[in-house]
């Protein structure tokens, strides 16, 4: 991306995000930005564009900041709640909740680029639950995983009220994981005995 495409993103990044994607048109990013409206089509080719290159630019971001949490966890298991603890960081300069969810109820057309690029970020924390918690062994990492997502996305579309949800959320998330664990050994270890089971 050129300097002017990396001002233009920047700009529609913070007006976007601050002030609502239908509540800004291209004449104020390219004021904020420093170039010219013509200058900003050509880059982007219109204003749909530039929303789904906002969200995928701060999408990879955050999966950056995941991923990195996640890699610093040397429990598998607790590494399943390591995007909670990512979302803790993220809010501290992430005021007015999630950019996703927002783009989702402005742009409810599941045609709309930008639409997808938000879609496809929840599946994909929905999905990273699910792997990560077939990685440490958990007995149903599908449900857990949804279970978790709620949790998650619950936290964050509350962050913009004058309460604090997340701690509570990820104690709820870490307890959830916990028990499967516990379960779980407890399963294989009955597996293993004779006299239980079927048969």
């Amino acid at each position: 991306m050129t300097p002017a495409g990396r001002r233009i993103v920047a700009a529609a990044e913070e007006l976007f995000y601050q002030r609502g994607i239908t509540a800004v048109g291209v004449d104020l990013i390219a004021e904020h930005s420093g170039v010219t409206k013509r200058t900003l089509y050509n880059r982007f080719g219109s204003k749909d564009h530039l929303v789904a290159v906002y969200l995928a630019e701060r999408d990879q971001r955050w999966r950056s900041l995941v991923r990195a949490r996640v890699d610093a966890c040397a429990d598998p298991v607790e590494a399943v709640t390591a995007p909670f603890d990512a979302l803790r960081t993220w809010n501290e300069t992430n005021t007015r909740g999630c950019a996703f969810i927002n783009a989702l109820a402005e742009l409810p057309d599941p045609a709309h680029p930008a639409h997808r690029v938000a879609a496809h970020q929840k599946l994909w924390l929905r999905d990273l639950f699910e792997e990560l918690a077939t990685e440490a062994g958990l007995p149903d990492p599908g449900t857990l995983a949804a279970r978790l997502l709620v949790l998650h996305e619950g936290a964050l579309a509350t962050q913009p009220l004058p309460l604090d949800t997340l701690p509570a959320a990820t104690g709820l998330a870490r307890a959830l994981v916990r028990a499967d664990a516990a379960g779980g050994g407890r399963r294989a270890a009955g597996e293993g005995r004779p006299g239980r089971g079927g048969g």
